[in-house]
């Protein structure tokens, strides 16, 4: 019997070797972007349309982890306060404590006098402000716009708490990144606050988290593949031989 009639081989073994620590590293990078990710990570349902057009009614987000104090201006985020009710709610923080907030002025929300560039607001004017006298935020808190300005029931709906309208920044419990459901992605980084003291936060490491997972899968199955591949391939030589030693058979 010829060794050419015998069971294909299924590629060499360091080929072997190798698909199966490209699997096993597919496996980690799989795995571990899941559990990262959902460390990391909270999802939310958002039920009303304060935050449109940069969330709407209905739509699912993803909110980061992060503590009261990691907060800056322009981020989206998700807290809940008593003195607003027992809802979980998510709004934009527009002002931090210590700031002197107001609106508007030519059109523009202001911040300790400068006028600030909101281009996640509605196009249409009626959607975009409301009047917000000059408040001064209290130390340690947060005041909190929604994206439409007209109907949010937001800060501004609460001026006349003894907070003048702000949360703790305990209250806070993430920081949302991206809209997941509907796919919309990453949250654009708020520039019109970056020129104010402490700037703006950065994006958090879901962009990575997406990548880790999409490499592992990807490994995973070209991993996976040699074998079958590697098999096909020998049956193939060997077909190619045989055809090759008939015409010299007798």
């Amino acid at each position: 019997m010829s060794a050419s009639s015998g069971t294909a081989p299924s590629g060499s073994r360091t080929g072997n070797v190798l698909s199966g620590i490209v699997v096993a590293l597919g496996f980690v990078l799989l795995v571990g972007g899941f559990a990262w990710g959902a460390w990391e990570y909270r999802p939310y349902a958002v039920p009303t349309p304060s935050m449109s057009p940069t969330i709407e009614a209905g739509d699912r987000v993803l909110g980061q982890r992060v503590s009261g104090d990691e907060v800056r201006r322009g981020d989206v985020v998700v807290f809940k306060d008593r003195t607003w009710g027992d809802a979980t709610l998510v709004k934009r923080v527009v002002a931090v404590g210590g700031d002197k907030v107001a609106c508007c002025t030519d059109g523009h929300l202001t911040v300790n006098g400068e006028p600030i560039a909101e281009p996640y607001l509605p196009t249409d004017a009626a959607h975009r402000g409301t009047r917000l006298p000059e408040t001064a935020v209290p130390k340690g808190r947060l005041f909190l716009l929604g994206d439409e300005r007209a109907g949010s029931l937001d800060s501004t709906a609460h001026l006349d708490d003894v907070a003048r309208g702000s949360v703790p920044r305990s209250a806070v419990s993430a920081r949302v990144d991206a809209v997941i459901v509907p796919w919309r992605g990453m949250l654009e980084r708020p520039s019109g606050f970056a020129g104010l003291p402490g700037g703006i936060s950065t994006p958090g490491p879901l962009r990575l988290l997406f990548g880790a997972v999409v490499l592992g899968a990807v490994l995973i199955l070209g991993g996976a593949a040699y074998g079958p591949l590697a098999r096909h391939g020998a049956r193939r030589r060997a077909a190619r031989r045989r055809t090759e030693a008939a015409p010299n058979a007798v």
